[in-house]
């Protein structure tokens, strides 16, 4: 076995029972073994070769074990593996009612008896919280088998026997995969025990004689986990998965007296079980190439996990008594043979190509500016390395046929682009040569391929080739033929003539772009906006306005405390006063400095909309004059085209005055507009500057005003102590309907009860919150069905 394989692990449960056959099962002092005896049958005659004595070892023995124990033993080494990225996989195997559900799910009602699922759900979700430097991402599926047919327990579609059209075992590269098996995220513990509870009521179960509620089916829970790290930039993470499988339990036909239903649900459960210890015989020959993981659903399904990319464990649940001890010698012979399977569990990591995109990203521009720093080092001239565009592409190509015609002995190259581009054109350039080449001749000659034997008869028959292949004859006059191409050549080529005329040389025609420099990239050139106006003096005073404001609310808390200890002269009336009356007179008393800031800002924000408004006036007012100037001026130059126009001796043309006045104005009013429209937009910066400030005036009034009204007014007077200067509450920190009844709501006395009634608390919260939402749903979708019953007998 080499360093990086291990031996799956096997452990035995024994389930308690009052009837334990002490003289049959023993177990070593290690506590990883254990001894089977029977005793001879004795009405099968003296001599009696059958073996009594068998002996077992294994990694574990629990007997008596509690729940906490055995996750301890179990999965808690290979969940903690999971987090750091190995696959790992627990099943529960035994006969029927030996105790793999109670192992692998446990007691939904008792948060101590929950099994190793749960457990592991919140071993998770610890360790989500404890590695702060890690984004981890959990997700869920449960998947069924029943009957060799799948299902998927938290589809959101209706449960039925109708088949698993849409979900079929498929293998990739990555490894073994369930097409259309639904994959559920959760943020939280509570979220992923809901997911548990849900497709565990989803589950088969049935009535068997030796289980009330025996599993029919085997079920794989999958918890998927992704790990990528907060610190580093690494495209790099980890991908791993732990499947928890509860396996349905075997059963002898003959000793159950199984009939209908159930007789048909052991046969397939028997058959499963069944190619699942043929794979793990032929996994543990080393010397077999074929192991057959097809023959079942199930196998398929677990190929991974059996002697895969993965930590395996495997649990085989016994019954403790006498009456099953030959069930109990085939569950320990399986988990025997499973100790000889061998893994290779490895870091699954995998690469995020949006993170390894950006950190190309990051290196290209890291690398071009390390190639710009060594430019200018070593005086080179400004290089550009992005990609070229269409001008820069077609100067190359001029330069290119320039150098083929001979025009130039040069061509300027400064990067390695260019290089590329350079052979590229010549490529071009080649085969439109090619292209003219063969369109002359097609043109001029009847061109033949030797390999179409079709036209090599036609051409026969024509009298236009010999009997050798050879083409014969005088074409169009000039006192040639043309030839072949010889054999040596490869077939499916053009026949290419011997010798053109002097005067049918094509010459390639070219087109020269003049005037293009070498392929640099030009800089664009920064537009100068005009700067604007500043604000006006009065903005000034928008900012003291504010700051006053600032210190009236830093202020307000001592005032609102000092001003509101009732005076012992002062009485409370008998009956609040109406907020309207109660505002005017806060307006006129304490809110006084805050009503003359909001006053004092809204008189300035009105006259800031009204300068907008007679701005934005007066710019449509110049808007219309232009467009009146540029149809002046518009007739006026079709006139002076249609009279015919004066040139000057510098080329210019002559205008009369009256088109010069119209032109000069169009300026005038361009300028005006410009100039009124900078103002304008400053303006409603201010505009909005001191929407801003009467915004927050107002909200900062009403709210004092609340305050004020509910201490002076409504709170009871045995609660004033509580609130006066110097307390720990102040007024308006807790709303009034809990200030009038300072006592616990419905929602706080909830939680306060939860963490004195929870057995485990605060650990069992999620547990029990998930399980309480599961069988409200439960009750729900009941009194639904108890509804449409009703209907039906109704109708």
């Amino acid at each position: 076995m080499s360093a990086k394989e291990r031996k799956v692990h096997a452990f035995v449960r024994v389930k308690p029972t009052a009837n334990f056959p002490q003289d049959m099962i023993k177990y070593g002092p290690d506590n990883k073994s254990i001894d089977i005896y029977i005793g001879r049958d004795v009405k099968k005659g003296v001599i009696n070769n059958k073996q009594t004595d068998w002996s077992f070892k294994l990694d574990g023995v629990l007997h008596n074990a509690s729940q906490d124990s055995v996750y301890d033993a179990v999965a808690r080494d290979l969940v903690s593996q999971a987090l750091d990225g190995y696959n790992g996989t627990i099943m529960c195997y035994g006969q029927t009612g030996a105790g793999k559900t109670y192992t692998m799910t446990g007691a939904t009602e008792n948060y101590k008896h929950r099994g190793i699922i749960p457990r592991a759900i919140q071993q998770v979700f610890r360790a989500v919280e404890e590695r702060i430097d890690q984004s981890i991402t959990v997700r869920m599926s449960y998947l069924e088998i029943y009957n060799e047919t799948l299902f998927d327990l938290l589809s959101n579609m209706p449960h039925d026997m109708s088949g698993d059209t849409h979900m079929a075992v498929v293998e990739y590269p990555q490894g073994v995969f369930v097409k259309g098996l639904s994959m559920h995220p959760a943020s939280h513990e509570e979220d992923a025990l809901n997911l548990l509870f849900e497709g565990e009521t989803n589950r088969i179960i049935g009535e068997h004689t030796l289980n009330k509620n025996s599993s029919r089916s085997h079920c794989i829970f999958t918890i998927y986990i992704e790990s990528h790290s907060r610190i580093l930039s690494d495209a790099k993470y980890t991908a791993s998965k732990i499947n928890l499988v509860d396996l349905a339990g075997s059963e002898r036909l003959g000793k159950t007296g199984s009939e209908g239903q159930v007789l048909k649900e052991a046969t397939y459960i028997n058959k499963s079980l069944s190619f699942l210890e043929q794979a793990i015989i032929a996994l543990a020959d080393r010397k077999r190439d074929h192991v057959p993981f097809r023959q079942s659903k199930l196998t398929h399904a677990l190929k991974d996990s059996l002697g895969g990319n993965c930590n395996t464990v495997l649990v085989a649940n016994i019954y403790g008594e006498a009456a099953q001890i030959e069930e109990t010698l085939s569950s320990l012979r399986f988990a025997t043979r499973m100790k000889w399977v061998t893994t290779e569990p490895a870091i699954n990591e995998k690469y995020d190509p949006e993170r390894m995109v950006k950190n190309l990203e990051k290196e290209i521009i890291l690398l071009k500016q390390e190639l710009a720093m060594h430019d200018s080092l070593v005086n080179r001239s400004l290089v550009n390395y992005d990609p070229l565009n269409e001008i820069q592409i077609a100067e190359i190509n001029s330069q290119v046929r320039r150098y083929l015609e001979g025009a130039t002995d040069d061509i300027d190259i400064m990067n390695i682009r260019q290089i590329q581009e350079v052979f590229k054109q010549f490529k071009v350039i080649l085969s439109q040569q090619e292209q003219e080449v063969e369109a002359r001749l097609r043109n001029k000659y009847t061109l033949i391929d030797k390999s179409d034997f079709a036209a090599i008869t036609a051409a026969q028959k024509a009298g236009l080739v010999d009997a050798e292949g050879h083409l014969v004859g005088e074409v169009d006059g000039q006192g040639f033929g043309i030839g072949v191409v010889p054999l040596s050549k490869p077939g499916g080529k053009k026949v290419k003539a011997r010798k053109l005329p002097e005067d049918q040389k094509s010459s390639v025609p070219t087109t020269r772009k003049e005037g293009l420099g070498s392929p640099v990239l030009g800089k664009d050139l920064d537009s100068v906006s005009p700067s604007r106006s500043q604000l006006v003096s009065s903005t000034k005073d928008l900012d003291v306005k504010e700051g006053l404001l600032r210190e009236q609310d830093a202020a307000s808390i001592e005032t609102h405390r000092s001003e509101s200890v009732p005076k012992e002269e002062s009485h409370r009336p008998s009956s609040p006063p109406s907020k309207l009356v109660a505002f005017e007179e806060f307006k006129n008393e304490r809110g006084s400095e805050i009503n003359r800031i909001f006053k004092e800002n809204k008189a300035i924000l009105s006259d800031r909309k009204k300068k907008a408004s007679e701005i934005t006036q007066r710019l449509n007012l110049i808007k219309q004059e232009m467009d009146i100037t540029k149809e002046a001026l518009g007739a006026q130059k079709k006139e002076r085209e249609e009279q015919g126009e004066y040139v000057n001796e510098e080329g210019q043309i002559i205008i009369d005055e009256e088109e010069f006045l119209l032109v000069m104005k169009l300026k005038d009013l361009k300028k005006q507009y410009r100039s009124d429209f900078d103002e304008l937009r400053d303006l409603k910066a201010e505009v909005q500057y001191c929407q801003h400030l009467v915004d927050q005036c107002r909200n900062r009034l009403i709210s004092e005003f609340e305050i004020w009204y509910n201490e002076s007014f409504l709170i009871p007077e045995d609660v004033q102590e509580a609130i006066k200067p110097g307390g720990n509450i102040r007024p308006g920190m807790i709303p009034m309907n809990r200030v009038l009844c300072l006592d616990e709501d419905e929602q706080e006395r909830f939680d306060r009860l939860q963490g004195e009634v929870l057995p485990a608390c605060p650990d069992s919260t999620s547990f029990y919150n998930a399980k309480m939402k599961t069988d409200q749903k439960v009750l729900c979708a009941g009194e639904q069905l108890g509804n449409l019953v009703k209907t039906w007998c109704l109708a």
